[in-house]
């Protein structure tokens, strides 16, 4: 899939080409409908490369019929390195990372080109969830979805933090912050957001938005989240502590989801301690309310225990994964730090600083 020109347009949005790189792992499911958006786009990309981690489904033959670039890995390294070897085959002037489990809007990548237009010293644009599930695979997915749309749409604007699901670079900013780091499966993000945004700007905006197929299954669902914790107060607690950060969850609602579940057995010792979780659910729907009255204008007063108890699970998990990963990182020094902090902790040792 690629486009040999662009609209001429007399400026330099539609001379801009535009590179957009997939990383994809076993994703034929939603890959057509992630390269069918790109080919329905306002500014058709420049060339579109498929950056396959080893898949062992018919991700290849799915992204070749499309007419993509097809990079294929003889083993399975992870998102960094995905995204490493689009980027590095890429012949565009930007680079917009796209996750195979998405598909944008008609005219995300014309606002990305734009608003990176509009401001010289911005380096990243990145894009909001779609408010609707790119498959409609049921109750848990409509969590997760509503759930993500809501705390990126609230942080739309300038902010440190950079999420390569859906978002657009000049080539020339890639180049001089460098490649994702290829240690780093979970956290990648956070720590790319680190270094670029240490010289150059970034914005959440709701002019690109992409339409995500996210976990449907609950196991699974809340098993990702107590993965992904355990890297929350090793590695990512000081970026989310920096004013603008994005946050999915806040730390009153964490702690309340904690003990809420640690308190609830204590009710079957006396009907009086049913007190503790409940006054610590009051406490967790209180952290965010805004969020609760979003829900039910979407979808419905029926739908919103549910919601609260699924967000309430996914808390717990939270807490527990990163306790997890707080005695982990006491145990191992490396444990949530990437190549480029282990690289920079040995080369000052060894200079004495």
């Amino acid at each position: 899939m690629t486009a040999s020109s662009v609209p001429a347009a007399g400026n330099s949005r539609s001379q801009a080409r535009v590179s957009v790189v997939i990383p994809n792992y076993n994703y034929a499911r939603t890959l057509q409908l992630c390269l069918a958006s790109l080919a329905a786009q306002t500014l058709p990309p420049h060339e579109v490369i498929v950056s396959d981690d080893a898949s062992t489904d018919n991700s290849v033959e799915v992204a070749l019929r499309a007419g993509c670039r097809v990079l294929r890995a003889d083993r399975n390294e992870g998102v960094s390195a995905a995204r490493n070897r689009g980027a590095a085959a890429a012949s565009g002037d930007i680079l917009f990372f796209l996750d195979s489990d998405q598909a944008l809007s008609p005219d995300s990548l014309e606002n990305a080109v734009a608003l990176l237009s509009e401001d010289p010293g911005l380096g990243c644009v990145h894009g909001i969830i779609a408010a609707e599930p790119l498959v409609d695979d049921g109750p848990v997915e409509w969590y997760r979805t509503l759930h993500a749309h809501y705390w990126r749409l609230k942080g739309v604007g300038p902010t440190p933090t950079a999420y390569f699901a859906a978002a657009a670079l000049p080539r020339r900013v890639f180049e001089d912050v460098g490649p994702f780091d290829r240690a780093l499966r979970d956290s990648e993000d956070v720590e790319y957001s680190e270094r670029l945004s240490a010289r150059y700007g970034i914005r959440l905006t709701d002019r690109i938005v992409a339409a995500h197929d996210e976990e449907h299954r609950l196991g699974r669902m809340l098993r990702e989240q107590f993965r992904r914790a355990q890297y929350l107060l090793p590695f990512a607690a000081a970026h989310r502590r920096r004013p603008g950060a994005l946050r999915a969850n806040s730390e009153l609602g964490v702690a309340a989801a904690l003990f809420t579940a640690a308190t609830a057995p204590l009710a079957v010792l006396h009907p009086a301690l049913l007190l503790l979780p409940l006054a610590g659910a009051v406490a967790f729907a209180a952290a965010d309310p805004g969020l609760l009255r979003f829900v039910r204008r979407k979808r419905g007063a029926r739908f919103l225990p549910l919601f609260v108890g699924l967000h309430l699970l996914v808390n717990v998990q939270i807490a527990l994964g990163a306790a997890t990963g707080w005695a982990r990182a006491r145990l191992d020094r490396d444990f949530g730090r990437g190549a480029h902090d282990r690289r920079h902790r040995t080369e000052g040792m060894s200079s004495g600083v």
